[in-house]
């Protein structure tokens, strides 16, 4: 089938949360609080593209990671270039993204082991509709009550450089390694292409699209997977049906029909959107 709707997984994690957003049930009261919503599709452990919802009560720790070649070179697939478009923030919420100078890998070691890093990286204020794109080798750390849908390259390998003390592994000597320790310049976004139709990322790794509702035909070309993430509203890809907080995987030739008032985002591995 062209259109496949994924497995969602829900993953505890202590800086997670109970009440949750939009579509999905909250944690149960004696439950572990709920940190990231992911999809999968059956049988394909190793897609392209991550799709996630994060949900954060704290801060995360300050991390980085290796691009496409500095992940080959230690025998796995891929780097992680990712993005974030925030759903929902605390009226105090940030994201760190990039340092607020240029930072040497001696004094970036340094600051991470005494704990000063966290006055190197720049903390920007976030609000919903905000959009970030973090390239591999951004230092970064996503803050407290913020929820985020996440589209990631499918890798996990992340160097954790400071953890405001918990007890948890550090990863120094590569995170310090494929570390561009410098100020973060905002992704340009080519915008809006067409009406109900706006490009978030173009490359290199992956792009990112976000559209209205409507009818619509996609065509992909063949070996190509495509996720589409349902952010508001509902509707139907080939006839299987998709509401908000879903993802669909997507194949060939389909035909989307979605509410008027939905808000879609259609993300695919490369560089070049659909239609060029």
């Amino acid at each position: 089938m062209p259109a496949k709707l994924l497995a969602t997984h829900r993953v505890e994690k202590p800086w997670g949360r109970r009440r949750l957003w939009g579509p999905f049930p909250d944690a149960p009261a004696d439950g572990e609080p709920v940190g990231e919503i992911w999809f999968q599709a059956p049988g394909d452990s190793t897609p392209d593209l991550l799709i996630k919802y994060l949900f954060t009560s704290e801060k995360l720790s300050v991390q980085v990671h290796p691009d496409d070649a500095q992940a080959q070179a230690r025998g796995l697939t891929r780097g992680k270039d990712e993005c974030w478009l925030i759903l929902g923030a605390e009226p105090d919420s940030t994201i760190a993204a990039g340092t607020k100078r240029p930072v040497d890998a001696e004094t970036l070691r340094a600051a991470a082991l005494d704990g000063s890093i966290e006055a190197l990286l720049d903390w920007k204020p976030v609000k919903a509709g905000d959009f970030l794109y973090a390239a591999s080798g951004t230092v970064h750390a996503i803050g407290a009550g913020i929820t985020l849908i996440e589209v990631q390259q499918n890798s996990e390998t992340t160097y954790r450089l400071y953890d405001y003390g918990r007890p948890r592994a550090l990863h120094l000597d590569d995170g310090v390694a494929v570390s561009d320790a410098r100020p973060y310049v905002p992704y340009a976004s080519p915008g809006k292409v067409e009406e109900g139709r706006s490009i978030l990322v173009e490359g290199p790794k992956f792009v990112l699209e976000r559209l209205g509702g409507g009818d619509r035909t996609l065509a992909l070309p063949e070996g190509l997977t495509a996720w589409l993430i349902p952010v508001v509203g509902s509707g139907e890809a080939d006839g299987t049906e998709f509401k908000a907080g879903e993802c669909l995987a997507l194949t060939g030739t389909v035909r989307l029909v979605a509410e008027d008032h939905a808000d879609l985002l259609l993300a695919y591995p490369g560089a070049q959107r659909l239609g060029d």
